[in-house]
């Protein structure tokens, strides 16, 4: 089955689209708070289509999704009862939140690093970080730091790999797509109690 490489070539299109920039932005802040879509998933191909405007890309990517994370932040820290807690209630994330919690117990301002570098969901701590009251200045800097370098690690990437590496990635694309949901799905399974 052809999913992911059909997906990829509506992605492509999306990527040379004219308002791609805003979408991109618009995806960076929302992923900060409650997003589930990676800022990657546009980041990648977007860079892939237009190759000179890499470090903007990666630059718009950054200074959005930490606006997102003050904001997420900011929810933590004045919404927490009213709004904030029923819907990770509703949504199942107490546990997550925990586990956030005793994270920032033991690393603290390293865990927003780590969060803001990784895969691990960054939303989730942006928001803890406002409801234990973390110092906003440092939370800022260290977001700062973490998504900068992931969002232009990945844009110097694409922008280096360039058409070769576009060239394999939709060789494998299906194979791939296929490894990450199954890998995804093994991790929620082992990761849910």
């Amino acid at each position: 089955m052809k999913i992911f490489s059909r997906l990829y070539q509506l992605v492509m299109k999306w990527a040379m689209h004219r308002h791609a920039p805003v979408y991109l932005s618009l995806n960076s802040f929302a992923e900060s708070i409650f997003w589930p879509v990676p800022v990657d998933v546009m980041l990648a191909p977007m860079t892939l289509a237009k190759p000179k405007s890499a470090w903007f890309y990666a630059g718009l990517a950054t200074v959005f999704s930490v606006l997102g994370a003050g904001f997420g932040y900011l929810l933590g820290y004045a919404l927490w009862d009213p709004i904030v807690q029923p819907f990770i209630a509703s949504m199942g994330y107490e546990g997550k939140i925990e586990v956030a919690e005793a994270w920032f117990a033991k690393w603290g301002v390293w865990v927003i690093f780590i969060a803001s570098f990784t895969p691990i969901p960054y939303k989730v701590f942006t928001v803890t970080a406002g409801l234990l009251s973390m110092a906003f200045l440092p939370f800022i800097l260290v977001s700062l730091v973490g998504r900068g370098l992931r969002f232009f690690l990945v844009s110097g990437l694409m922008k280096w790999g360039g058409v070769k590496m576009e060239a394999k990635l939709i060789r494998y694309i299906d194979l791939i797509g296929w490894a990450c949901l199954i890998a995804a799905v093994i991790a929620y399974l082992l990761l849910r109690n």
